[in-house]
């Protein structure tokens, strides 16, 4: 056996010993199963690929999943990374009501067999000699919480209606937010005033997209996450000093505490988004 595979095809790579696609030696970011959609593809270039064939290939027989959203939501999660598109396909065909075909031209490439390791034999009645086990390296996500995938996407809907209700409700009485602000900051109140509408303003909007975009269980929520987080990043931190504006009304320990919280929240959401991620490629 080759100690290792690959298949090429134009600028791009697929490791199979390493479960790594690589553009012009770059490597992508992909999860399991669209990485293991691929391979089934490549193996058979030019030849349908059947959605029964890769249910058994990506999921056992007692596995109770949604094979149909699993599959379409792998198999636009690859076309997202080959940069190609299933209306103009470039790699990746869909053959109504049966699969999906490889286009383009694989080639395989297989390294030199590795030095054979002598198995020392096994003296009666004693067991066979175990082959050395290899360990997988720890990645940061083996320490994520265990939760289910609806969990992690409903707590994740509901930070957003939480931030969405803060928006809100500045919003309905501005008149109180003004004069909040100058009572927290004084000299500086018209300007705090100005920054919260505006991005209470541009707040709506955003969470309003995340909580669709997670009840939809849209398959890019990830990655267009990944993009927002600077910037929702600072709206955060922003919004997270807003309790100091009620400060002479619930008190400046209270405003600390949940300043504190809402310092936290930016943090939890990211690993919310995580856990939503690796739930998918499980």
């Amino acid at each position: 056996m080759p100690s290792a595979l690959k298949y090429k095809f134009d600028e791009f790579e697929a490791d199979v010993r390493a479960a790594e696609l690589r553009r012009n030696g770059t490597r992508l970011k992909l999860q399991m199963q669209p990485f293991h959609v691929l391979l089934a593809l490549l193996e058979r270039p030019q030849d349908v690929v059947t959605r029964e064939e890769l249910r058994q290939r990506l999921w056992p027989e007692d596995t109770f999943v949604d094979f149909d959203h699993g599959l379409n939501t792998a198999v636009a999660k690859l076309r997202d990374v080959l940069g190609d598109s299933a209306s103009n396909p470039r790699y990746i065909e869909t053959v109504a009501k049966r699969g999906y075909r490889f286009l383009g031209q694989a080639e395989v490439v297989s390294e030199s067999p590795a030095a054979s390791v002598a198995v020392p034999r096994s003296e009666p009645g004693l067991q066979p000699a175990q082959p050395p086990q290899v360990s997988r390296p720890v990645t940061s996500e083996d320490h994520l919480p265990r939760a289910s995938r609806r969990t992690s996407r409903t707590l994740f809907v509901l930070a957003q209606v939480m931030y969405l209700i803060f928006y809100l409700s500045a919003l309905f009485r501005l008149d109180n937010l003004q004069q909040s602000a100058f009572v927290a900051w004084r000299s500086a109140g018209q300007i705090v005033f100005v920054v919260y509408l505006v991005t209470a303003l541009i707040g709506v909007v955003v969470r309003l997209y995340l909580i669709t975009a997670a009840a939809f269980d849209y398959h890019l929520l990830g990655q267009k996450y990944r993009v927002l987080f600077p910037a929702l990043f600072v709206l955060d931190m922003i919004w997270a000093f807003a309790p100091f504006l009620l400060a002479d009304r619930i008190g400046l320990g209270l405003a600390l505490g949940a300043s504190a919280a809402l310092i936290y929240m930016p943090f939890a959401q990211r690993v919310l988004m995580k856990m939503i991620e690796r739930r998918d490629a499980d």
